[in-house]
């Protein structure tokens, strides 16, 4: 059995290998053990998505927490970023989230954080893949050491409290219309409950969740529907979170959707006049588009580029003592606030740049010029190493050549699905896009 662990925790199809409750269960077991030792009681709390797999995971991961001794505290349906709240507040030795963030229904995956509320390190993975796989000895537990399984009731007031307390010294959001796409997912609660709570005028749509609907043509992946009842319900801004909160997607008043670099953009203006950036820096991808490098260059800020996933950037959030990063995907830290990407805090944090600044969203956006970008994923059968393909080694340096400074190329895999995502940026709509349709279909051609 190969290694389990992709950017961002484990994931798969719910019943298939490794999202299956035996798998759940001595993951549950593994992280009980490593978290747990040195201690005579482990805590850990629990929080899902609104899939309909959740639960069968949820109880599996359970069994396998108190089968090791340990106490499981579930939450319900909870935003990623509430659970690692209530990890580092509440004095919990570990957070796990069973939740596919963006993906389709039949998906899941299940993540972790330490007690301190950031998410594991590569070591601490590599240990749990390697108790998991039996690769290390587990110790079996015993009769006299069993945990309880408990729940935890008012988990969603306590992180709609935190965010209402993150945001509320700069004055609450009265006078403000706005429209919250919630994926039928782990916001449904959440969002519109601190919205509301911060005096905002709030139109919500997909917040029924049933267990099949979450992401489905809704929320972060596909907010036309947002920008469509943005405009009829003439709101000043809309948002649309992912499956497990946290990322967002954000409309203007006009129903243009904007991207994550203009939200970093904006965000790290809004920071940097009020004396809080700190360091003077921001964090991206490589992802990021070509406009954000020259927004903040005329802000005069320093920009510091990463691979593509969360803990990257956090990582060089850390070493450079940033207070904002994140990705195009609208994947935002706020370290400020938050130890992990969250995207109710992202759209409060665009909110209180759009009341300080007195001007619409869409005047604010103007700050970043967006290039022309083209992303297309390719279903594959196999993750070669891009390099040593010689077919789409070739057609990338051509097209390379061919933009020459006014373009860029980027080809990488999915670390969560069998995709490879081909990006392109380039100084014409038109040349962009058949820049990236004829390097995906090489790609198609060498590995789909």
């Amino acid at each position: 059995m190969g290694k389990l662990f992709g950017t961002d925790g484990i994931r798969g199809v719910a019943n298939e290998y490794p999202m299956i409750p035996e798998m759940a269960a001595k993951i549950g077991r593994a992280i009980a053990y490593l978290f747990g030792r040195g201690k005579s009681h482990t805590k850990i709390v629990v929080g899902r998505d609104t899939r309909i797999s959740g639960n069968m995971l949820e109880d599996a991961l359970a069994l396998g927490i108190c089968a090791m001794g340990g106490d499981a505290y579930l939450t319900g349906p909870l935003p990623t970023p509430g659970v690692a709240y209530l990890t580092d507040n509440m004095g919990f030795d570990a957070g796990v989230v069973i939740s596919a963030s963006h993906n389709p229904f039949p998906d899941n995956g299940i993540k972790f954080f330490e007690r301190d509320g950031f998410k594991l390190p590569d070591e601490t993975e590599l240990q749990i893949e390697r108790l998991v796989l039996g690769h290390n000895h587990m110790p079996d537990g015993s009769a006299g050491e069993a945990g309880k399984k408990r729940v935890i009731s008012d988990a969603c007031s306590h992180y709609v409290e935190f965010l209402k307390d993150a945001v509320s010294r700069e004055g609450n959001l009265g006078g403000l219309n706005a429209v919250l796409d919630c994926s039928n997912g782990a916001t449904f609660q959440a969002a519109p409950a601190t919205f509301s709570a911060l005096g905002a005028s709030v139109h919500t749509l997909f917040a029924e969740p049933d267990g099949q609907n979450i992401n489905l043509n809704c929320g972060s992946e596909y907010p036309q529907t947002l920008a469509e009842t943005v405009v009829g319900e003439k709101a000043d801004v809309g948002f649309a979170f992912d499956g497990d909160g946290d990322r967002v997607t954000a409309v203007d008043e006009t129903g243009t959707i904007l991207t994550g670099g203009q939200i970093l953009a904006i965000c790290a203006k809004h920071l940097k006049e009020g004396g809080r950036l700190a360091n003077n820096v921001v964090v991206s991808t490589v992802m990021s588009n070509l406009g954000l490098g020259l927004a903040l260059e005329t802000l005069g800020v320093d920009l510091v580029t990463t691979p593509v996933g969360d803990k990257h950037v956090l990582r060089e959030m850390l070493a450079k003592g940033a207070c904002i990063g994140g990705e195009d995907s609208g994947h935002m830290i706020f370290l400020e606030y938050h130890k992990t990407g969250d995207g109710i805090l992202t759209a409060l944090m665009l909110v209180r740049a759009m009341k300080k600044a007195g001007r619409p969203l869409s005047e604010l956006a103007r700050i970043m010029k967006v290039f022309p970008q083209c992303l297309v994923n390719v279903e594959v059968k196999e993750k070669k190493l891009i390099g040593d393909v010689p077919a789409i080694v070739t057609v990338i340096k051509d097209v390379e050549e061919t933009l020459g400074a006014g373009g860029r190329v980027l080809v990488r895999y999915s670390g969560t699905q069998p995709l490879c995502r081909i990006m392109v940026e380039g100084p014409t709509d038109q040349e962009t896009k058949a820049s990236c349709e004829k390097i995906a279909d090489v790609v198609r051609n060498e590995l789909g």
